[in-house]
């Protein structure tokens, strides 16, 4: 039923405002009607702002519109009064992009406060148009959370000065995504941007990568090679997991942020160069010192602005919004309609702990994109890690040979899989918890087909 109005008395006068129920908000049309001052008039009367009354029954299908609405890149202009709705169904329709919700009959006094302020925000949308949209790059940094927003603040404050970041915080935050921001508000945003994680790297060939060699400086140095440091000649070099950099390197460093400058390894020749760096680690600073192989002079150089990356589970209040922006991205990546969250599936997500933080969500939301057969998301097609100890069962020629080796490849795999995810592609820390050497880490990663750069931080300035 849709009944849309608009006299001169409403409170929607210069909008119009049309109200639709299923069957369960049927008997509230009335009074919504009268509480609005509204009136009957044509049906296909086009309005600004949808009334939408919806009970238990309406979610699926008010899901698959605004699905729809996302797919024509269509304004969403609804708002829900919510009929017995639980907090899960109320999220998914937010996550899903409507304006607002009431909960029916408890807030039914504040109705025309909340078309008011509706009509309100879509006026000034239209008005305002792309001065409401977020920079090009913090789109990709999403969420309302105050412990997240008081960082994400921050951003363009540090982006104006020159000065070095530390950037901290768990693996999967979002560290990388940060750090690029920072660089593309900058002056220097023109200039390169030059990204290393310094454990994929091995110690005796790290000064090497960051500041280049001269021809025969050692074995197979056949040609002279520019380092990652002239690379960033003018803009912006990012050190992840910097905490990873053998301690006689750290002194190179240290000179390089003390006078800028530095000597390719082979050279006698001492190079300037204008780079700013920005640093990250997943240790805390005071897990970052002499007695754990870290410079505390370097430190201090580095550390001069910080920032403190939240865990999801400290925000948990931006899943589904994370969860929308991933769904959204998946579906433009693999040029297919991204499906919609059911309440159940969202009420999963919000329930899992998250130890891989963002980049775990990102993982779990492309699969399930993938193999998710309709435009509805359930929590059926939620996996968080790819069903482990799913193998089927030998059949009935199998040899106990060949399926103990079947059961041990699918661990092997798993095990190393769930291991580089925690790490963040981190092959030398992977190991360490497996308490293997690397080599033999490694030798299994290989066998199995397995690339670290699956691993690390995604977000790459999109979370």
């Amino acid at each position: 039923m849709t009944v849309p109005s608009s006299p001169a008395s409403s409170p929607a006068a210069a909008l119009p405002v049309a109200v639709r129920a299923g069957a369960a908000g049927l008997p509230w049309v009335g009074r919504l009607l009268d509480t609005l001052g509204l009136s009957s008039v044509e049906p296909d009367q086009p309005a600004d702002l949808l009334l939408h009354l919806v009970g238990p029954a309406d979610v699926a299908s008010l899901l698959q519109e605004l699905q729809t609405c996302r797919a024509h890149a269509e304004p969403c202009r609804v708002l829900v009064a919510a009929i017995d709705l639980d907090e899960a169904a109320l999220d998914a329709l937010l996550c899903a992009g409507i304006c607002d919700y009431l909960r029916l009959p408890g807030e039914l006094a504040d109705l025309a406060l909340r078309v008011r302020r509706a009509l309100g925000r879509l006026q000034s949308g239209a008005e305002s148009g792309a001065a409401l949209a977020p920079h090009p790059h913090l789109r990709g940094l999403v969420g309302n959370s105050p412990a997240f927003v008081q960082q994400l603040a921050r951003l363009p404050a540090y982006a104006r000065c020159d000065a070095n970041v530390m950037i901290l915080g768990d693996t999967g935050t979002g560290k990388e995504a940060c750090a690029q921001a920072i660089h593309y508000l900058s002056p220097r945003a023109g200039a390169p941007w030059v990204a290393v994680n310094c454990a994929a790297i091995p110690a005796d060939l790290i000064e090497a990568e960051l500041f280049g060699h001269v021809r025969g400086a050692y074995t197979h140095a056949h040609a002279s090679r520019q380092g990652l440091v002239g690379e960033a000649e003018g803009g912006t070099l990012f050190l992840d997991e910097v905490d990873s950099l053998p301690f006689a390197s750290q002194g190179k460093l240290l000179r390089f942020l003390q006078e800028k400058e530095y000597r390719p390894v082979g050279s006698s020749r001492l190079l300037h160069a204008n780079v700013r760096v920005i640093a990250a680690s997943n240790r805390a600073l005071t897990h970052l010192g002499a007695a754990q192989g870290f410079r505390q002079d370097l430190l201090y150089r580095l550390n001069v602005l910080t920032l403190h990356l939240p865990t999801l589970r400290e925000r948990r209040s931006d899943i589904a919004q994370l969860a929308l922006h991933f769904l959204q991205a998946a579906g433009a990546q693999w040029r297919r309609p991204a499906p919609s969250l059911t309440p159940a599936a969202l009420r999963r997500l919000l329930g899992h702990d998250w130890p891989g933080n963002v980049r775990e969500l990102r993982n779990v939301i492309e699969r399930a994109v993938l193999l998710c057969p309709g435009d509805l998301l359930d929590a059926a097609d939620i996996d968080f890690d790819g069903a482990p100890g799913t193998s089927p069962m030998p059949s009935d020629d199998e040899s106990f040979r060949a399926a103990k080796a079947r059961v041990v490849d699918d661990f092997e795999r798993q095990y190393i899989e769930h291991l580089l995810a925690s790490h963040g592609g981190n092959i030398t820390h992977a190991a360490q918890a497996a308490k293997k050497n690397r080599r033999a880490f490694f030798e299994l990663m290989r066998k199995h087909q397995i690339a670290p750069q699956h691993f690390r931080d995604p977000l790459r300035g999109a979370a």
